[in-house]
């Protein structure tokens, strides 16, 4: 997955094509001048984020947390501002109803609202007034909207907002944790289901004023699974569509991998997973298509691993399958290595694949990285036992380049997991002050070569509230990263996992040639 940021000051033009906002410093005309300077790295300046909408459920509780790291943003630039707003759902009367499958999202704000009403509709969700420093915002309305937000100045890099919502009972019980998504244009779930025990809806969002068309497809095991329609999807501007993927073809298959793709506009897409015997949780989009993936963070209690991978080019994969334990890498008993052909989606289950130690699973080609063809690849993970299990997803993500964050973290149950797929690094963690105060926490972590390190992160010194993990690669090889929150209630090990790729906060801006400001003459 590509992730948006909007952004920058002295960006060239092919940059601003790309990031849709840009102030540009023209270069000179003279064949004869100078090449430019080595591009320099510049925090952005904007990020858009959209959360789904949380759960219709009536004993549902849901918690955000917005933060955005100390330090991260321009210096000396004014004070930013970050915020959500209410998605506005589809519209009654829209054209798209019959593409739609004929959802509609009632958990959003009505139509027609005025007055007082409407204003409440527009006032920001979770807003943030400085980095460092997170804010939480708790709901247990079940009609609870999506949301659409941007961030920008110093408030921009590195922002992210953390949705956490605890269902106590009924089908979709469990805890439903995802870090809210940058729009985009591409989308892989390797992970989603048609079967029947499982209800697997595709939650879009539009942050744009304009309607998205949106493709959804679906691969099994044989390819394609056959669509019951081949109309796309309009999400109206602004607003959220969710859309129920056993409706999309009438094929039951348990293991699926769905691609969402835009035809036009862009969208944020998260898969809503609900089981009827293993609970709930949000599927992420997997990391872009790569001839080697890393899915960090399996827990040492997992008692069921399943991996879904999908091959979306035009040549087959030859996998060759490693487990970064707490002490090694090995290579799991009867898993040596998995066949994924070109267009369709495979499978392995591990079952009881960590034998009580931490672990993530790295997949690498047969024969080296210039063969490699690339997939996309999630794990499902699974705790307990009996009618006591629960589950989440972990996707193929990125490796972290300078920081990542997890934000809603609490005073227990979470665990942060930091891999070294080949050679050891050295990293950094930061604890931040809680949302109710506190002074932030440092701690740094070697992490030895082919391994996996599962430890309890920081906590701010006198904090109150939750509060926000940021892990820093300092030296070393490269670093994945993945956090658990684990929520148990009435004796089911509840629990979610977020990926943690790298925040993009900085991005490269070519360094222009010459200042026009210079032609002035000192004039205004």
């Amino acid at each position: 997955m590509n992730r948006t940021i909007l952004s920058l000051i002295g960006a060239a033009t092919a940059l601003a094509a790309i990031t849709g906002v840009a102030s540009l410093t023209a270069g000179s005309s003279d064949d004869t001048a100078p090449a430019a300077k080595a591009a320099t790295r510049l925090p952005v300046e904007r990020s858009t984020l959209l959360c789904p909408t949380p759960t219709s459920s009536d004993v549902g509780t849901t918690t955000y947390t917005a933060f955005t790291p100390k330090g991260t943003g321009a210096q000396g630039t004014k004070k930013g501002t970050a915020g959500l707003l209410p998605a506005q759902g589809p519209q009654d009367d829209s054209d798209s109803e019959g593409a739609n499958n004929g959802q509609k999202d009632t958990q959003n704000g009505q139509k027609g609202q005025k007055g007082a009403q409407k204003d409440k509709a527009n006032e920001p969700v979770v807003p943030l007034k400085e980095p460092g420093k997170p804010v939480t915002v708790e709901t247990d309305r079940s009609d609870a909207p999506a949301l659409i937000g941007t961030a920008d100045g110093p408030l921009a890099p590195g922002w992210t907002v953390q949705q956490t919502t605890t269902v106590a009972a009924g089908s979709g019980r469990g805890v439903l944790g995802t870090t809210c998504t940058a729009p985009d244009t591409d989308f892989w779930f390797p992970g989603a289901s048609t079967a029947k025990d499982r209800q697997d809806y595709v939650h879009l969002t539009n942050p744009d004023d304009s309607a998205a068309e949106v493709d959804l497809k679906l691969y099994g095991e044989n390819g394609r699974l056959k669509p019951s329609t081949d109309e796309a999807i309009t999400v109206p501007g602004r607003s959220t569509v969710p859309v129920l993927l056993s409706t999309l073809t009438d094929v039951d298959a348990t293991d699926a991998t769905l691609r969402v793709s835009a035809r036009s506009g862009r969208v944020g897409a998260t898969v809503q997973a609900v089981d009827q015997s293993f609970g709930s949780d949000w599927l992420p989009a997997s990391a872009e298509p790569s001839g080697s993936v890393v899915l960090p963070g399996i827990p040492a209690d997992a008692t069921s691993v399943r991996l879904v991978v999908y091959a979306p080019g035009s040549d087959d994969a030859d996998l060759k399958v490693r487990l970064a334990g707490r002490s090694s890498s090995i290579t799991p008993a009867d898993h040596e290595s998995l066949h994924v052909k070109s267009g369709m989606t495979a499978w392995a289950d591990f079952g009881n694949l960590t034998e009580g130690e931490p672990g993530s699973l790295v997949l690498t080609p047969e024969g080296g990285e210039g063969r490699a063809a690339p997939v996309v690849a999630a794990l499902r993970v699974t705790r307990g036992k009996g009618s006591d299990q629960e589950t989440a997803f972990i996707p193929a993500t990125t490796s972290i380049e300078r920081n990542a964050t997890a934000a809603d973290n609490r005073a227990k149950g979470s665990t942060l997991s930091l891999v070294a797929p080949n050679a050891s690094a050295k990293v950094r963690v930061t604890a931040s002050a809680g949302s109710g105060g506190g002074t932030p926490v440092t701690k740094t972590y070697d992490v030895k070569g082919g391994t996996t390190m599962a430890v309890e992160p920081p906590r701010p010194a006198s904090g109150k509230g939750g509060y926000a993990v940021t892990v820093e690669r300092v030296s070393g090889g490269p670093v994945y990263a993945s956090r658990m929150l684990a929520l148990p209630q009435g004796g089911v090990p509840m629990f979610t996992i977020q990926a943690l790729p790298d925040d993009r906060s900085t991005v490269a801006v070519p360094t222009a040639r010459r200042d026009l400001s210079l032609l002035n003459d000192g004039k205004q």
